[in-house]
């Protein structure tokens, strides 16, 4: 819902050969992402149904000719806390008729043309594109400057395309962060030019992105008004990197988590954070730091005399390496996000600059923000896409900033997150299982709290609509009645599903 709307009665029909305007913006389109975002909205307005050819029994005074966007930003560098806002007016009279499209950036644009798109309908009758209830007023910015959704190409590999069909459909949803766990214990799909053997960790000599595909991603995602945070979860979660690295094992039968004792180990993620700062340019990066069993370290002879020299026990131990392995990355200009074990065990030590990324459970992002950390919400109760149990309900209704009511500590949850996590998931179902619920989360991240509904039953009508919107644009978003994932019960209609 925008943070203010107000419309009337009348209805109008776009010009066949509606058109951009841009006379008077301050941005200049030499990225082609506002050409790109009007292009992609006439795509998906047009896609439903063939639009008649002969406009010539319209009354002029009917049609919309164009859209007027002015932007009043020069910029088009899409980072965290880039502003967001847009204004869109559709009026009824003019000569001609255009709408207008007001946004400090470029990115507000975009948002601004994802909510006419939803504005436009075909009429059967006419053959043509049309918008009810005009005029229309509409005021929008988000609540929160985190939006994201994370999907996982290490338990299943995901196609390139299909990784640009959550891109796209995330913008339909006006999601901005794709956070993309790239590699895990069972695959390392990525190209490391510092360290070409890490490649040897994917599943198959296909199941691979090369640098140029993550380059890729990331330049399409922008397009979109989408950052891209990379992750790669040290020191835990790591048994691939030795397949084409085995000392990285603490030892062939005990590998993991990485090899705390072994200078070679930071010296691959300085390498890693070194070719991701090239291709990466998000402010953060995030370098996992969950469930970490320290027993290897323990069982191994030498890594076990390494933390006796050293003094250290091995909570102590998976301290240090954490710590040092945020220090690389800051000293590649990256600030950090973390999984809450590190805050829930040495929060106190974490560098300032890292936000903990709640996953286990409610009333952490309290105690973060009262810690003065940042916090993104992600608890897997609610917010967890491969739990099938838990309904679009349950999602919509999951707030953030939860038992928190100091308006500094309620600056500090930056946002939050669904997550995909990949066991279950790979191209031909990941679609049904992220849509609609991701929907019903990306309302509240984006909604002023005052504008969210108090009964998710207020809700039911929109997010249907939204859901089938979605399959027309060729998502395979599921039905809303039952869990995630869930196929149609009987015949019927779309909007009843």
């Amino acid at each position: 819902m925008p943070k203010s709307v107000s419309y009337g009665h009348l209805s109008r029909y776009l010009s066949k050969d509606f058109e951009l305007k841009t006379d008077g913006s301050k941005y200049v389109d030499a990225s082609e992402i506002l050409k790109g975002g009007f292009s992609r909205l006439l795509d998906v307005i047009e896609a439903a149904h063939v639009i008649a050819n002969n406009f010539s029994h319209f009354d002029q005074s009917v049609l919309l000719k164009g859209i007027h966007v002015f932007i009043f930003s020069p910029n088009d560098e899409l980072q965290y806390g880039v502003d967001e806002s847009y204004k869109l007016l559709i009026p009824a009279n003019g000569n001609p008729v255009y709408a207008h499209l007001e946004a400090q950036t470029i990115y507000g644009a975009l948002h601004g043309l994802q909510t006419f798109s939803q504005l436009c309908h075909f009429n059967f009758t006419t053959r043509a594109i049309e918008v009810h209830q005009v005029p229309w007023t509409i005021i929008d910015q988000p609540r929160f400057s985190y939006r994201g959704l994370l999907i996982d190409t290490s338990r299943h590999y995901q196609p390139l395309p299909m990784i640009k069909k959550v891109i796209d459909s995330m913008a339909y949803a006006k999601l901005n962060v794709l956070h993309w766990h790239i590699v895990d214990s069972q695959s390392f799909p990525l190209e490391i030019p510092s360290y070409p053997k890490l490649w040897d960790g994917a599943y198959s000599i296909s199941e691979r992105y090369t640098m140029a595909d993550a380059a890729e991603i990331v330049s399409y995602a922008q397009q979109r008004g989408i950052n891209v945070l990379a992750e790669i979860d040290v020191p835990g979660h790591a048994v691939s990197w030795g397949t084409g690295y085995p000392s990285l094992w603490p030892s062939k039968d005990c590998q993991e988590p990485l090899d705390v004792s072994n200078e070679f180990t930071f010296k691959v993620i300085d390498g890693i954070l070194s070719d991701f700062s090239k291709i990466f340019k998000f402010r953060f990066i995030h370098l996992g730091g969950d469930e970490v069993d320290t027993s290897c370290w323990r069982k191994t002879p030498h890594t076990r005399n390494w933390l006796q020299k050293n003094g250290l026990n091995e909570s102590e131990a998976y301290q240090y390496f954490v710590l040092r392995a945020q220090k690389i990355a800051l000293s590649h200009g990256y600030e950090i996000i973390n999984w809450e074990e590190t805050f829930n065990n040495f929060g106190n030590k974490l560098s300032r600059k890292t936000v903990v990324h709640n996953w286990l459970g409610g009333g952490v992002a309290e105690r973060v923000v009262a810690a003065g950390l940042r916090c993104i919400v992600s608890n897997q109760d609610k917010w967890y896409l491969h739990y099938l149990d838990t309904t679009w309900q349950e999602f919509y209704m999951n707030e953030p900033l939860t038992n928190i009511k100091n308006p500094i500590q309620q600056g500090l949850v930056i946002g939050g997150e669904v997550c995909m996590w990949g066991e279950y998931i790979d191209g031909s179902d990941i679609e049904q299982t992220i849509w609609p619920r991701a929907a019903a989360a990306a309302e509240r991240l984006w909604t002023a709290y005052d504008n969210l509904a108090k009964d998710p039953r207020q809700v039911t009508g929109r997010l249907a609509h939204f859901r089938c919107l979605l399959n027309q644009r060729g998502v395979a978003a599921a039905p809303l009645a039952g869990p995630g994932r869930v196929a149609p019960a009987e015949p019927g209609s779309c909007y009843k599903q």
